[in-house]
């Protein structure tokens, strides 16, 4: 163990082997995991406390959907907006994020109440999708502090792509032509834009 400030804020952070490296046999062989063979775990890095700001939080970097509010929109309504980036190894992965910045814990309860049918409505267009059979979404919160969950795309058939590794797999895997991306970002707006607000680009 490496030498560390003498107050740990937990329990759990003083019984955890930092500098030493984990094993990843649980893993291994699991259905869904990627890889095989020698596989070797970085070591456990002793935690950083205080935690650095995350963008958009007093000491980080400027909030980038506050800075750049339509920059990689393809659909908003009156609270919301999805956004695609780029060409990803999946078939599309999705960015949906309110229009004010809050986080998770201070979203207005009439916004909140707004969340769980824009997550089905997401889904729903991401699977409309002709190669995209399921729509997985998750919320990271650790890069941004403006709320915002992913929509990641399961292609149709790809079942080593199931569960938390098609994040992974989405970072491994060939990107998609631009001409393609671009084809099943609009899919995906004008499938919106069918229940209210407006296809962007």
């Amino acid at each position: 163990m490496t030498d560390l400030p003498a107050q740990l804020p937990s329990a759990y952070h003083r019984r955890l082997p930092y500098g030493e490296r984990v094993s990843a046999e649980p893993l291994l062989g699991e259905p869904f995991f990627p890889f095989e063979g020698d596989l070797e775990v970085v070591r456990l890095a002793d935690p950083v406390l205080p935690e650095p700001p995350r963008r958009g939080e007093d000491g980080g970097e400027p909030c980038p959907k506050c800075t750049d509010p339509d920059r990689s929109v393809i659909w908003r309504d009156a609270q919301w907006s999805l956004k695609a980036f780029e060409p990803t190894g999946l078939p599309l992965v999705a960015l949906l994020e309110p229009h004010e910045h809050y986080r998770l814990d201070n979203l207005p309860p009439e916004l909140t109440a707004t969340l769980g049918p824009m997550i089905q409505r997401v889904a729903k267009a991401i699977q409309s999708i002709d190669s995209v059979a399921r729509t997985h979404f998750s919320r990271w919160g650790d890069g941004s502090e403006h709320f915002h969950l992913w929509f990641l795309a399961r292609p149709l058939g790809m079942m080593q792509l199931r569960g938390a590794m098609i994040a992974a797999w989405d970072d491994m895997l060939p990107k998609i032509p631009a001409a393609e991306f671009t084809a099943n970002t609009r899919r995906v707006a004008a499938a919106l834009a069918e229940d209210g607000g407006e296809a962007i680009g």
